[in-house]
């Protein structure tokens, strides 16, 4: 969590259109992990059965990307982190949906917390405020995010999270490669520092460990373990990019995050 939780600081410090930060840092990442999925011996081959399901993850993985960024820029660090973090509520009332699990009435309380941190994030509920935009941007972000991981659930026992990392950076880095021809070389060159840090320490490094633990948990449960991740993110981008949240933002935070703890410790008993 510590090093996925960096992608807010570098998502707001690297200043490149969004399409092609996550083109490089897809294309970077996917280079990365293939290498060490070689070096390592990992197997990198994806069974017939379950090929439409990873690429549909690569998919999801890259609009979770994109429309995260995309909040990132519109605000700052602590709002675009915090409404990507609906997503463990999201993740709750999906998985009985999907994986057909049992559905807990105590979600419909914290779905409820949610909404309330939610309405402390937004200064007005006006479309065109960019506060608001963002945490929509955010929001259906956590949607993207929600779908991808309970897809990717199902598939995380039988390949190794390098593997389906690899797959989902080299889905991205394809689906967005054309972005590439829309910014001039010395202009993407100029970024590298942030680049390389997203592709190796967030993507490379982060989402890996991160889809390893699905071995180990409920999707639910992961999302929950998870939380600590904009706490985090929102002491990076204070201390490197001076971002301080306004205090509805940590009000609309402790209501959000909250309602994971709650379910942190119900599911722990």
């Amino acid at each position: 969590m510590l090093f996925v939780s960096t992608s807010g600081a570098l998502g707001r410090y690297v200043d490149l259109p969004v399409p092609v930060t996550i083109a490089t840092r897809g294309i970077l990442a996917f280079f990365i992990l293939f290498v060490y999925c070689r070096y390592k011996g990992i197997p990198l081959h994806i069974n017939a059965s379950d090929r439409l399901m990873v690429i549909l993850g690569g998919v999801l993985m890259c609009l979770h990307w994109l429309t995260y960024f995309y909040a990132l820029q519109m605000s700052n660090v602590a709002i675009g982190m915090l409404s990507l973090f609906t997503y463990p509520v999201i993740t709750a009332f999906l998985e009985p949906l999907i994986l057909k699990t049992r559905f807990q009435r105590i979600h419909l309380l914290l779905g409820l917390l949610v909404l309330c941190g939610i309405y402390f994030l937004a200064p007005d509920f006006n479309i065109g405020n960019s506060t608001t935009a963002a945490i929509g941007m955010g929001v259906l972000s956590a949607l993207f995010y929600a779908l991808r991981n309970i897809i990717l659930k199902s598939k995380s026992a039988s390949y190794h999270g390098s593997t389906l990392m690899v797959y989902q950076t080299g889905i991205i880095g394809l689906l967005l490669f054309p972005a590439l021809f829309f910014v001039a070389p010395p202009t993407l060159l100029s970024q590298w520092e942030g680049i390389v840090a997203l592709a190796v320490l967030t993507t490379a490094i982060g989402h890996t460990l991160f889809l390893m633990t699905f071995k180990h948990f409920s999707i639910t449960t992961i999302s929950i373990i998870s939380s600590i991740q904009p706490v985090y993110g929102i002491v990076i981008g204070a201390v490197f990019l001076s971002e301080i949240p306004a205090l509805t933002t940590i009000i609309g935070g402790v209501f959000i995050l909250g309602s994971v703890v709650i379910e942190s410790v119900r599911a722990s008993r």
